[in-house]
């Protein structure tokens, strides 16, 4: 962890899936994941409607002259772009029968695994079902010209023009059965097309995406987290009450290490709400908790985790305890830290970074929506106040970001303020929200108090609430995530990804 931390100075990089100005957003293209493959090269997001779409990154050419590059003796960093690689369809929309409930098809995460071979697998889940993808490349070949062959009849021939052509201009077929039928036909069939003197080919990548592994029946309740171990071979997943542990190459076992069910559920005081292992000790894992605990386990002391080894806890409280004080200060996201030894949390009106060898409180706490705490009870009459956003921080540690309402997020910086930070909107204009904050300031927000506006007593019954909030709460940003080798973030606003680079 660097203990200093120069301005980052972000621009925007490029968005993918752009929506056009007043074009309808529909709730099944909304985007509920993004996830950065370890090096970098992908990256994955998942949208409501259960789909998995990939991105593959490919670095920009200089477009300098040869002479100009010859006697340069530095290159220039550009930022990484990604262009559409593939995508699929991962959950369906499912019926418990014994719960009369309807599980939807929702990606809650993913999470990038090992790659043995030039193969890429994916960890996704639902509310309820865990799914392994493997996604492979295909040198598939296009025809482009083709001449009745002279072999083949004419009923033959005609066939072969209409029937195979057309096959031949569709993109992709689910599960690569088209590539795996060009790639398994057999080689020593009678003369075909193929022979033509007058055919014109095109080779062309094709990826195609096959379902592994399946690991279901194993959660009661919501699934909020996935994790990968470091030893590559085993991942954990949590729902409310549970932290299961699998093997990515056995589906119809896991080994259940955390229970929080009580006997009777009228005693029940608290839920887990996310679950991440070390990054570097297989061993150990952390998880948030509803009361706004962080509880390190080393899996070693016992096959039921039931004693934690450190529990965080901030004990510095802001203010006088309300109603609103343990609903605010619910975990809704945390992430270790490269080097191991930090933690990053999340709770609604807070940012916290924890150093593991101390348990007592935070090393550094930065305030998100602290303009929003004489809100609270409107916030929480319009179930504003349970919205969950994600954390995520760099490489070295030093620079950290979490999302926040009007389609904006905000980064800070190791040694910056509790308040100071950047805050950046979802736009090819990212600074244009801090270049007006000022402005804001002294005019918007003065001017509503002296309108009579207060949170506790409303004099005109009929006002809308709404325009007393210094933001949209409609517009929310609330996944993102941090390349894990430079310093480029994804931001995912409504079905639309964006990427600022620093």
């Amino acid at each position: 962890m660097g203990s200093s931390a120069r301005a980052l100075e972000w621009k925007f990089s490029q968005v993918l899936g752009e929506r056009q100005p007043g074009e309808k957003v529909e709730e099944i293209d909304m985007i509920s994941a993004v996830e950065f493959e370890s090096r970098g090269d992908y990256v994955a997001i998942g949208d409501h409607g259960g789909r998995i779409i990939l991105f593959q990154k490919k670095d920009k050419k200089d477009s300098r002259p040869r002479k100009v590059l010859e006697h340069t003796d530095y290159t220039v960093i550009s930022s990484p772009h990604y262009f559409y690689k593939t995508e699929f369809q991962s959950h369906e929309i499912e019926f418990d029968y014994l719960k009369s409930l309807e599980i939807g098809e929702k990606i809650n995460k993913i999470r990038w695994c090992a790659n043995p071979n030039s193969s890429l697998f994916i960890l996704s889940t639902n509310d309820r079902t865990i799914k392994l993808w493997k996604v492979s490349d295909h040198k598939v070949k296009k025809v482009n010209d083709m001449d009745s062959n002279v072999h083949v009849g004419s009923e033959n021939a005609l066939l072969s023009e209409k029937s195979f052509l057309n096959d031949q201009r569709k993109p992709s077929i689910p599960k690569g059965y088209r590539s795996e039928w060009i790639t398994k036909r057999p080689r020593n069939t009678s003369p075909t097309f193929k022979e033509s003197s007058n055919a014109t080919f095109d080779i062309e990548d094709f990826a195609s995406s096959r379902c592994r592994r399946v690991y279901s029946h194993a959660h009661d309740y919501n699934i909020n987290s996935l994790s990968i171990n470091c030893d590559l071979e085993t991942f954990l997943s949590a729902d409310d009450l549970r932290i299961n542990i699998w093997n990515l190459e056995v589906s119809n076992q896991c080994f259940n290490i955390i229970d929080l069910r009580p006997v009777d559920m009228e005693d029940l005081v608290e839920v887990i709400t996310s679950a991440e292992f070390h990054p570097a000790c297989c061993n150990l894992l952390a998880y948030s908790s509803s009361r706004g605990f962080i509880r390190l386990v080393d899996m070693r002391q016992s096959a039921l985790c039931d004693q934690n080894a450190k529990l965080f806890q901030d004990r510095e409280t802001f203010g006088s305890k309300s109603f609103f004080t343990e609903i605010v200060a619910s975990t809704s996201d945390i992430k270790f830290a490269k080097d191991g030894g930090h933690i990053l949390s999340r709770d609604y009106m807070n940012l916290k970074l924890w150093d593991l060898r101390m348990e007592t409180s935070p090393v550094l706490t930065f305030k998100v929506h602290e303009y929003l705490r004489p809100k609270l009870s409107d916030l929480y009459n319009g179930d504003f106040i349970f919205d969950k956003f994600d954390c995520c921080l760099s490489r070295d540690g030093s620079h950290f970001a979490t999302g926040t309402y009007s389609n904006t997020f905000k980064v800070f910086g190791h040694d910056s303020g509790p308040i100071d930070g950047t805050t950046l909107e979802a736009s090819k204009i990212p600074n244009r929200t801090s270049q007006t904050r000022a402005h804001q300031k002294h005019t918007g927000l003065l001017s509503s108090f002296a309108r009579g506006f207060h949170w506790r007593d409303h004099e005109n019954p009929n006002h809308d609430n709404r325009e007393e909030f210094p933001c949209d709460l409609n517009s929310k940003l609330m996944h993102l995530a941090w390349h894990p080798t430079t310093n480029l973030i994804a931001c995912a606003a409504n079905c639309s990804l964006y990427m600022y680079y620093a």
